[in-house]
């Protein structure tokens, strides 16, 4: 103050500047420094998060969005692809909401077509070589969620986009009140110096008239549109501009999906420019009496409001396609991911055409689950060769019957989602999927657990007959357990021989040792078994896949390890 007292404006600034040099370059290089914090944070994070998705670290693996599957869902249920400890919360490194329910979708699919795979299955493959790409593209997406713990929810843009507004007045009517600002002006001038009267009150008057009754709605919700627009198209900034810049030239397929953000023409950053701009402007609105001024002289706010609207119908067109190939990206690399953190497990499987001439509709070799971690997973081979082929699985109580079910269905839905499977080798023919091992029954519905049972064995055996569509793989953990003994094995062997009829394979877990005698009657049904041994007094199992029925039981070892009463 007392330099500029002493010697004038001038000499202040002369002085002033060049002192604030040094605390404006200070605060640009903090804020660098604080955003490169931010960056190496979440890159750590990220890797984190990869190591816990190798060990089956629950506790460390983020949870993912609460997206149960339909109750009467053929198989997503029964073999863990959804829920807290799950297939899909391991696989899914996605950001944005949708990008997480699309490779849930994916997963639970019932109705898988070999182009789309095949196709996936390429991008996914080129996905997988491409890491340093797909941990930038994660980075740049962390920075889109407000936080780790919460899915980026793009459908709020989305919707916002498709409401329902009418702007298409505001041309004729930006036009009109250009027109009379244009006559105003000058009027005012002529006023301010005495060469007429006040004749620019005329046109005013009509003016504001206009503004208030014919833009006044829409330009009162100018402001929170503009930054609601201008906050979402910043979050998602960061992202679009990793695409736009990517280099494809090694991944052909991948490129195809970003395609929309290669297009010099209709890039999203020239769009995000353009809405920057707008925004600009109307926050000279947040002077009140700057803006008031502006809108008295000229139709300001209708100009931006217009201006707005005009990036609105736009992006209304584009911003479904970028966020759709944002969310397709992010599905895909959640499976390359998956394959790239397992490589010495995680293959992907070879799709046997329908009009094959490999009889064989199922053939894995080292097939394990993975959900189960490294130290303790079992990989068995395993072949379903013929139509009608059945696979009678028996064995002790905990020798594994339930899992490798589950084994196998996990793996035809990793491989229908076009991701790897978890073996040495995979083949298998595109099969319709459908499951009966987690009945529950219903109190509110009124259902018994066996009617529940029932009905769904029902709906499994009316799949497997359906005319024109592709041979179901059904996974059956005992079949009518919800009634005695004797019904029980009189109504699982006519549901045995029904099933060898249909056009199918599958496989069944039983502990009904009467059931390995139907090996004699039908032609395409094996037996194989689980076994357990004694070693100093207490049970092992060895997980092991071998052929025949079990030679051993140990339902009474159990409860008398339990300290239950057996005779």
């Amino acid at each position: 103050g007392a330099l500029f007292l002493s010697f004038g404006p001038t000499a202040w600034l002369l002085g002033t500047v060049p002192a604030l040099l040094p605390f404006i370059g200070a605060v640009i290089v903090h804020r660098r420094i604080e955003a490169s914090i931010t960056r190496l944070t979440i890159w750590c994070d990220l890797k984190q998060d990869h190591v816990a998705r190798m060990q089956l670290d629950w506790d460390h693996i983020p949870k993912t969005l609460p997206l149960p599957a339909p109750f009467d869902h053929p198989f997503a249920l029964d073999i863990d692809l959804v829920g807290e400890y799950s297939v899909h919360r391991l696989l899914d490194t996605t950001v944005s909401a949708e990008g997480s329910r699309r490779l849930r979708d994916w997963l639970i699919n019932t109705d898988p077509q070999m182009d789309v795979i095949l196709q996936r299955q390429a991008q996914v493959r080129e996905l997988v070589g491409a890491s340093l790409f797909r941990d930038k593209l994660a980075l740049n997406a962390a920075l889109v969620s407000a936080t780790k713990a919460e899915k980026w929810p793009g459908q709020q843009m989305l919707d916002w986009l498709a409401k329902d507004v009418d702007g298409d007045h505001l041309r004729p009517l930006l036009i009109q009140l250009a027109v009379l600002a244009a006559i105003n002006i000058p009027l005012f001038v002529l006023d301010m110096t005495g060469v007429i009267g006040a004749w620019w009150l005329i046109p005013w008057s009509i003016y504001g008239v206009l503004f208030v009754t014919r833009g006044g709605e829409l330009v009162s919700t100018l402001f929170q549109d503009a930054t609601f627009l201008e906050d979402g198209l910043r979050t998602l900034n960061g992202v679009f501009r990793f695409l736009e810049n990517g280099r494809f030239r090694r991944m052909p397929n991948v490129r195809g999906v970003v395609a929309p953000f290669l297009d010099e023409a209709e890039r999203p950053s020239q769009h995000i420019k353009r809405v920057t701009r707008v925004v600009a402007g109307v926050g000279v609105r947040q002077n009140p009496l700057l803006g008031m001024l502006l809108n008295m002289a000229v139709p300001w706010d209708i100009y931006f409001a217009y201006r707005l609207h005009q990036c609105r119908i736009h992006l209304t067109e584009r911003m479904p396609v970028w966020l759709d190939r944002w969310f397709e990206l992010e599905a895909l690399s959640a499976l390359a991911t998956f394959a790239y953190l397992n490589p010495d497990q995680a293959t992907f499987p070879t799709l046997l055409p329908e009009q094959s001439t490999s009889a064989c509709l199922f053939d894995a070799q080292g097939l394990g689950h993975p959900l189960i971690a490294d130290a303790e997973r079992i990989c068995n081979d395993f072949q379903m060769p013929t139509m009608g082929s059945i696979a009678l699985i028996t064995g002790s109580n905990m020798a594994g019957k339930s899992s490798f079910l589950r084994t196998v269905g996990v793996n035809l839905a990793l491989s229908y989602a076009g991701g790897p499977g978890m073996a040495q080798s995979l083949h298998t023919r595109l099969l319709r999927l459908y499951s009966s091992m987690r009945v529950n029954d219903s109190v509110v519905d009124g259902f018994s657990f066996f009617y529940a049972e029932v009905q769904r064995l029902q709906s499994l055996l009316a799949a497997l007959h359906e005319a024109d569509k592709r041979p179901l793989c059904f996974l059956i953990d005992e079949i009518f357990r919800g009634t005695n003994n004797r019904e029980r094995l009189i109504g699982s062997r006519a549901y045995i021989r029904a099933l060898a009829k249909g056009c199918g394979v599958g496989v069944i877990a039983t502990h009904d040792l009467e059931l390995v005698q139907l090996e004699h009657e039908i032609s395409t049904l094996r037996n194989l078994h689980f076994r357990d041994d004694v070693e100093n007094g207490r049970m092992v199992f060895d997980y092991q896949l071998r052929p025949g029925p079990c030679p051993t039981t140990n339902a009474l070892k159990i409860m008398q390890q339990a300290g239950l009463p057996v005779e």
